[in-house]
C-alpha cells in the first residue's frame, strides 16, 4: 500500500479563492482587511517568509504592509511601531515576525499587539480563550491542520490523535484544537519514553517536533494519516520535515509533503484570520 500524498497546492489554492470572494464581498461594501508585518533583522528564513506573507495577500486583495527594521532597533522603538499599528484603522492584523534579536523580549512584544490585532493567536488573553474553548481567532499552523483534515474529510471524533511536539506555537494549541473535534489525543515529545510504541496507536499522527526524519516507519500504523509540520534541513542542505517520507511512505494511509502543504496551508489561515478580524472590527471598542 502506498500513502495518498496530500495535494496541498490544490487545497490551498481552493481555500484562497474563497477568501478573495469574502475579500471582495467586503470591498463592494466599502472595507478592505489590512495586515501589518514586521520583521526585525535580516534572518534570511523569516525574510522568505515574509515576502510570502505579502505575495499571498496581494493574492487574495487584502491591503499589506511589510515593516523592515535593522536588527539594532530598540525594544521601545518596536513597542511605540506596534503601538501605531494598534490605532491604525486600515490594519486589522498584525504580526511580529519571530525570532526577534535577542535583546528584544518577545513575552513584551506580543502582549503589546492588540488582541483584537493578533492574527497568530499568540497573546496569551487569545491563548486563554482557545484554552477553555472561547470563539476567537485561531492559532495558524494548527488550524491549518484542521482545515486540511476537514477537507479530506477525515473522522476526528473518537479518533486517536499523537501530536509530538509540545510548543507554545504547535503542539499545544494543536492538541487543543483536536481535544475540541472530539478526537482523544496524546502528547508527545523529543523526552518521551518507548514514543514508536505510543505513536504506533495514532489514527492522526501530527509531527511537529522540529528534528528532521524523525518519524520512520516504526512509528506508523498501517493507513494513519500522517501531517508533517516540520521544516528542516536534511544532511545535504535539501528541506524536509519530522517525517522520513519516503520510509513512511509505504505505511500510512495519508501524508503531507514537506515542503508545500502545512506551510502554505498556515500562510492562508493567516489571510483567513486577517478578514475575520476586519469583519469584528467596530464590533468592539477602541484597541487595547
Amino acid at each position: 500500500m502506498t500513502a495518498n500524498v496530500i495535494n496541498g497546492k490544490a487545497l490551498v489554492a481552493s481555500i484562497r479563492e474563497e477568501i478573495k470572494r469574502d475579500v471582495q464581498e467586503m470591498a463592494n461594501a466599502g472595507k478592505q482587511p489590512g495586515l501589518a508585518v514586521v520583521l526585525v533583522g535580516d534572518d534570511s528564513a523569516s525574510a522568505v517568509y515574509v515576502r510570502n506573507k505579502a505575495k499571498a495577500c496581494e493574492e487574495v486583495g487584502i491591503y499589506s504592509e511589510v515593516h523592515r527594521l535593522p536588527a539594532e532597533t530598540t525594544e521601545t522603538e518596536l513597542l511605540t511601531l506596534i503601538g501605531q499599528l494598534n490605532n491604525d484603522e486600515r490594519i486589522h492584523g498584525i504580526l511580529v515576525q519571530l525570532p526577534l534579536p535577542k535583546h528584544i523580549q518577545e513575552d513584551i512584544v506580543i502582549d503589546s499587539i492588540s488582541i483584537h490585532k493578533d492574527v497568530d493567536c499568540f497573546h496569551p488573553a487569545n491563548v486563554g480563550n482557545l484554552m477553555i474553548g472561547k470563539p476567537g481567532v485561531l492559532p495558524c499552523t494548527p488550524s491549518g491542520v484542521i482545515e486540511i483534515l476537514h477537507r479530506l474529510q477525515v473522522p476526528l471524533a473518537g479518533k486517536h490523535a499523537v501530536v509530538v511536539g509540545r510548543s507554545n506555537i504547535v503542539g499545544k494549541p494543536m492538541a487543543l484544537l483536536l481535544l475540541q473535534e472530539h478526537a482523544t489525543v496524546t502528547i508527545c515529545h523529543s523526552r518521551t519514553e518507548r514514543l514508536a510504541e505510543i505513536t504506533r496507536q495514532a489514527d492522526i499522527l501530527v509531527a511537529a517536533v522540529g528534528r528532521a526524519k524523525m518519524i520512520k516507519k516504526e512509528h506508523v500504523k498501517e493507513g494513519a494519516v500522517v501531517i508533517d509540520v516540520g521544516m528542516n534541513r536534511d544532511e545535504n542542505g535539501k528541506l524536509c520535515g519530522d517525517v522520513d517520507f519516503d520510509d513512511v511512505l509505504e505505511t500510512a494511509g495519508y501524508i503531507t509533503p514537506v515542503p508545500g502543504c502545512v506551510g502554505p496551508m498556515t500562510i492562508t489561515m493567516l489571510l483567513k484570520n486577517t478578514v475575520a478580524a476586519a469583519e469584528r472590527a467596530g464590533s468592539h471598542v477602541s484597541p487595547e
